[in-house]
């Protein structure tokens, strides 16, 4: 079997692999960087929270079966994902697998913890239980609890320790089997005068499988976004004929067999199972797990869909434009998979820091037990009243249990999940964690005109008619030349006119860079700039100079329309601004940063604009490749700049800017240039973008001073700082409890970014 590769870069292939195995943050660093060893790799991105890695590699030197089979020699199961993303059966599958995980781990927490609280409880005295008086059942607890639900956090910590890339589990194996084995020791030999603690690997297992099972909850829960995509994915579409062979009798098949031009149909209530072309019928579509817009929108013949929205009011035959692998619904879904794959430059530094964590943990520990061994309990203890070894040991292993380097790798990749997460529930498709930082920074924001601040589809805003003409007249018989041409403004006066009314053009002809003239009954229509129909030795009336003048000063663009031989009126055509557009500027502006206008419309009409929305900076008339340089010699001045933009001609200024952001949402360009897709098409999402990069920064910080600031409290309490002045010892059971609570502790901060 061989890994369906994604976005092929010069020589290079991207391929995804599961991984499973990764504990902590240690073992992501030792993960990525057995991939960056191997042969052939060019990147490797790791994440703890999907249990995924993405590689870049070269297809000559190395294959992703190789690739797999090396993370599995070192005890990372591993295999090559055979398509681009999962299918929701997959995904499923997979939950299945974690909930029915999550149920036995907390089974087995809830009885090794009664199991140990009832030991500690009749050696306290305060109740005497039957049985528990023997030392033998003690030992038979710890036995079974080691054998049992302990054999596999034995097993990785021992993996991981020869392997070299120690682990979470490295330091809860050392810990339990020290104190079980110590209390083995003290039960052979009472000579010894030690101490036996069975109950204390018992409860430190019960408070690790409680804490995982609490924090595996919280993990499929912040990847519920993912799944909601996944679940829109229709698995079989109704295959009912082809474009050039006409209807078939009805079949239903998988929706990967389904080929571009082939018609579906699809009924009231169905997803739509592919990217395609209404034919015949018409509906209403809810897009809004698409675009985030909640309003349905009135599909018809021509209409384009798009999978994953929901049919629903009519049956539609729809032609198919894309293959399932191709749909905006699988962009969409990649883009999330590798969003919550691609790191924040904090995350990089927190992996590297917990890729050595483990064996700091284990030095500190080596050191806490030769301390109060040799030194510690001779200078603040009677050694009549402490054994030294007991103490020494119990606090070494308190030592190793309490350190979390989970709570460092879960910090930042939590926190992105669900940021980025949220942000595709809402429309926002952010590619991943160093966008987020680098949104988090901006101090500039530059918009295209046309498409972005503008609607981008041109209108007849006003009409001034001759004495002997109409405006219904004038502009049904301008619409019925426009109906036959491609001009950029055929569809202004298709939208302006009354369309059950045209008549069909016996001639039509277009003049390059001019106009277009054309016969409609026994009239001579011709529509162009005034200064050609002057050219054509029409006269043209002051009032029509006049208003052309005015029209032209605010930004519009005068048409004229000539009627066998005579002007017989004029229109202004706009490209009308955006709904939202003056409202996320000021709030843009409010929030301090700055705005500047970038347009390759002509200088009247950008000053005329700028000043509308009052915005200081503006260039116009340049070309796309002129965009770029100014984009460059803005991020001289400027640190932090962002372009929004349509995706398209503006690409270059796109990919230059700090953060590329575009509305084109449903098109390819856009997914492949911009660092942020908004794909409602709403300019009030670049603020919400904004905000919800800021909060995601936010949490993130929060989780790594916690996780920091936890393991440098916690593992100076456990190594005996207080034991002098005030005779406190952090138990093993309860340095577990402390551990597992802070791994939870980071996972929830992270989902509080659901609350707004």
């Amino acid at each position: 079997m061989t890994s369906s590769p994604v976005l092929p870069q010069n020589d290079a292939v991207t391929t995804t692999l599961d991984v499973q195995g990764m504990r902590c943050a240690g073992c992501v660093a030792a993960v990525e960087r057995q991939l960056k060893q191997q042969s052939g790799v060019l990147t490797a991105t790791v994440n703890l929270i999907t249990e995924v890695a993405v590689v870049s590699y070269e297809q000559e030197k190395v294959a992703p079966e190789a690739i797999a089979d090396k993370l599995t020699a070192m005890g990372f199961p591993t295999q090559p994902r055979l398509t681009d993303t999962e299918t929701f059966e997959d995904y499923q599958a997979k939950r299945k697998s974690s909930q029915r995980e999550q149920y036995w781990r907390l089974g087995a927490a809830v009885l090794l913890l009664v199991g140990s609280t009832l030991g500690h409880l009749h050696h306290l005295g305060g109740i005497k239980i039957p049985l528990l008086n023997l030392m033998g059942v003690h030992w038979g607890m710890a036995t079974l609890a080691l054998l049992i639900p302990g054999m596999p956090i034995l097993r990785d910590g021992w993996t991981g320790l020869i392997k070299g890339h120690a682990n979470m589990n490295t330091l809860v194996g050392l810990g339990t089997l020290s104190a079980y084995l110590t209390s083995c020791v003290a039960w052979a030999l009472p000579q010894l005068g030690w101490e036996c603690f069975f109950d204390e690997p018992v409860m430190l297992l019960g408070f690790i499988l409680l804490g995982r099972t609490l924090e595996g909850s919280a993990r499929l829960k912040a990847m519920s976004a993912l799944e909601s995509l996944l679940a829109l994915q229709p698995q079989g579409a109704r295959l009912m004929g082809r474009a050039n062979k006409g209807e078939t009798d009805e079949i239903t098949i998988p929706v990967a067999q389904v080929q571009i031009g082939e018609w579906v149909r699809v009924l009231p209530g169905e997803n739509i199972p592919v990217d395609g072309e209404v034919i015949r019928g018409e509906t209403t579509v809810d897009e809004s797990m698409l675009t985030g817009e909640v309003i349905p929108i009135a599909k018809c013949p021509q209409d384009v869909v798009k999978a994953g929205t929901l049919n629903q009011l009519g049956t539609v035959i729809v032609q198919v434009t894309k293959t399932a692998q191709n749909t905006v619904l699988s962009q969409i879904i990649r883009t999330v998979e590798a969003a919550q794959t691609r790191k924040a430059p904090v995350q990089k530094l927190a992996d590297q820091v917990a890729g050595y964590f483990a064996y700091g943990v284990m030095a500190i520990a080596l050191i806490t037990f030769l301390f109060w061994e040799f030194i510690g309990t001779k200078l603040w203890f009677d050694l009549g009243a402490v054994n030294p070894e007991i103490l020494s040991l119990k606090l070494a292993i308190a030592v190793l249990v309490v350190a979390c380097p989970c709570a460092l790798g879960l910090a930042t990749p939590t926190a992105l999940l669900v940021g980025t997460g949220i942000g595709a529930e809402q429309g926002i498709l952010i590619k991943g964690g160093d966008i987020l930082e680098r949104l988090r920074n901006l101090q500039t924001i530059v918009f295209d005109k046309t498409g972005t601040l503008t609607q981008g589809k041109p209108e007849i805003i006003d009409v001034l008619c001759a004495e002997n003409y109409d405006k219904t007249e004038l502009l049904n018989l301008a619409a019925s030349i426009e109906q036959r041409t491609n001009h950029p403004y055929a569809k202004a006066f298709l939208q302006a006119a009354q369309t059950e009314n045209l008549q069909e053009p016996e001639t039509v002809e277009t003049i390059l860079g001019k106009g277009v003239c054309g016969k409609v009954g026994d009239r001579l229509v011709q529509i162009g700039s005034l200064h050609w129909l002057q050219t054509q030795e029409f006269s043209c009336s002051e009032q029509f100079l006049q208003r052309s003048q005015t029209w032209s000063a605010e930004g519009f663009t005068p048409i004229g329309i000539a009627v066998d031989g005579q002007i017989a009126g004029m229109v202004a055509i706009a490209d009308p601004l955006r709904t939202d557009a003056a409202q996320v500027i000021q709030d843009l502006q409010t929030a301090g940063l700055e705005v500047v206008l970038l347009s390759g419309d002509q200088q009247t009409v950008v000053e005329r604009l700028a000043k509308k929305l009052d915005i200081k900076r503006h260039f116009a008339a340049v070309s796309p490749t002129e965009k770029a340089q100014i984009i460059t010699d803005l991020k001289q001045d400027t640190a932090g700049i962002a372009m929004v933009g349509d995706g398209i001609n503006d690409a270059p200024a796109l990919a230059t800017a700090d953060v590329g952001i575009s509305l084109s949402g449903s098109t390819d360009v856009a997914l492949a240039t911009a660092d942020v897709v908004l794909m409602g098409d709403r300019l009030l999402d670049v603020m919400a973008m904004l905000n919800l990069s800021r909060k995601t920064v936010a949490v993130i910080r929060q989780n790594l001073w916690w996780a920091l600031g936890y393991n440098l409290v916690a593992i100076p309490l456990a190594a005996g700082l207080l034991l002098p002045k005030f005779d406190l010892v952090l138990s093993p059971a309860v340095a577990a409890g402390f551990m597992a609570t802070s791994s939870v502790l980071v996972v929830l901060n992270s989902l509080r970014l659901r609350l707004g």
